[in-house]
């Protein structure tokens, strides 16, 4: 007797475990076929739509990866250039200023204008490997001789910045130009 009672038991858990079991099978296929209805309702445009889109994605993915690779081979080169760039174009410090000086003298007198003094104001940038040198100068003369000047500037052999430049009427009926220049010597 005790017997039976316990395969009773195990046949009604059994029972239970293949129902329940059934029941979870049910509950799946019902959530698979409203997934399946849903998207059978959306337009085949949309699919397609969208299958461009992340095609288009794709596409633009792939060229900023060649982009990003080509500016990783270039590195290398582009660092050279730069030194390259920071030795030949940036006086140094010790022989700069008479160098600047000169050649702001050189420059006025090709255009035809005359200059009155010339200040410096160094300015040390840290863990650059530069000294920012702000220049200060004046040069007179007509309109041509201004713009041959500021022409000048920018063919020199030495890097400069034109940062603010004002104008004013010379007495002897010119013009007086107020120059704000930036340069850089190697440190």
């Amino acid at each position: 007797m005790n017997t039976a009672v316990n395969t009773s038991k195990i046949k009604g858990a059994w029972k239970m475990w293949t129902g329940l079991a059934v029941g979870l099978l049910l509950l799946a296929d019902i959530v698979l076929g409203v997934f399946l209805w849903e998207t059978s309702r959306q337009n085949p445009e949309s699919w397609r739509s969208q299958r461009e889109k992340l095609a288009l994605n794709a596409k633009l993915m792939t060229g900023d990866v060649k982009r990003a690779e080509a500016i990783r081979a270039a590195l290398p080169q582009v660092g050279k250039d730069c030194s390259v760039f920071y030795e030949k174009t940036f006086s140094s410090a010790t022989s700069g200023y008479s160098d600047i000086e000169t050649d702001l003298d050189t420059i006025a007198s090709h255009a035809g204008l005359t200059t009155s003094g010339v200040t410096f104001k160094p300015t040390v940038l840290k863990d650059r490997g530069v000294t920012q040198l702000e220049i200060t100068t004046q040069v007179s003369g007509d309109y041509n001789s201004i713009i041959k000047f500021i022409n000048g500037l920018e063919v020199s052999k030495n890097f400069y910045l034109l940062s603010d430049l004002a104008l004013d009427s010379a007495s002897t009926g010119g013009i007086r130009l107020q120059l704000k220049l930036h340069t850089y010597f190697r440190t």
